[in-house]
């Protein structure tokens, strides 16, 4: 029978030498296996075991809500997560109202990038919106993440060298395992109605589209919020404000300065 694999996270309650050596001991005789574990928050462990059948999970949480040296936290099947978090170490900010939207400072760009290739990696339809300050590294993280999951990426408009609008598609970029990057000011902006129809297009598709400024965006078109699986958050540090009146003031900065010339196809 093939194992199933769970996640287990505990908060120390009493901290003595030998506690995660007991506990290995005690998923040993249960005949679970550790697979990975790390420190996820201030005093609380987390792994990712595995286990033959569920009976051997209800044993495992009925003896450890008897230890007064642990508490346990969570023993669940693994979420996206539960995963990033054991591999680096820290838990993904989300917001308390608005589950959907996830919170990543300059300094977290590793664990950005792991997040939106998982993301990324998934088959089917997602959009996912992007806010940030210019500059912040939205747009690379974006590419990076695509490199990652092994996505080919595509800008329908961007600024990342100044600006690009699409118009055209050519045939094999429809692919749905391709993914669309799409730059909410710059479409909005700076873009005309066989763009509008381009992108229309694309958001018909059964792919992966990442919409940077998707306040603006909504602003402008017939989507709403509501039509986003995840919303992303990057700033320089916890106490920036995004604030779309300089954004906006910034890309057209970026117009304006750089030595590259438009993309227009």
């Amino acid at each position: 029978m093939e194992k199933k694999e769970w996640y287990f996270e505990y908060e120390i309650q009493k901290n003595r030498p030998g506690l995660l050596g007991d506990i290995s001991s005690l998923l040993g005789m249960l005949s679970i296996n550790i697979v990975t574990i790390n420190g996820v928050d201030q005093g609380r462990r987390g792994m990712l075991i595995l286990a033959k059948d569920d009976a051997q999970i209800v044993r495992l949480e009925s003896i450890l809500k008897t230890m007064d040296t642990i508490k346990l936290i969570k023993l669940r099947e693994p979420r996206l997560r539960d995963r990033l978090a054991v591999r680096h170490g820290r838990y993904i900010q989300r917001d308390a109202d608005d589950k959907k939207t996830f919170r990543f400072v300059r300094d977290e760009l590793g664990l950005l990038v792991d997040f939106m290739a998982e993301l990324f990696k998934q088959q089917g339809h997602k959009l996912i919106g992007i806010r940030g300050m210019p500059r912040v590294g939205k747009t690379e993280s974006i590419v990076a993440s695509s490199v990652c999951a092994n996505k080919r990426w595509l800008f329908v408009s961007s600024t990342l060298l100044k600006q690009t609008i699409r118009n055209q598609l050519i045939e094999d970029e429809y692919s749905d395992d391709n993914l669309f990057i799409i730059d909410g000011i710059v479409s909005t902006k700076r873009a005309n109605e066989k763009h509008w129809q381009l992108v229309r297009e694309i958001m018909r598709l059964p792919a992966i589209k990442v919409i940077e400024h998707p306040d603006i965006f909504v602003q402008n078109t017939e989507y709403t919020m509501n039509d986003f699986d995840y919303i992303i958050e990057l700033r320089h540090d916890h106490d920036e404000e995004i604030k779309y009146d300089v954004v906006e003031r910034g890309n057209n900065n970026m117009f304006s300065d750089s030595e590259f010339g438009g993309f227009d196809f």
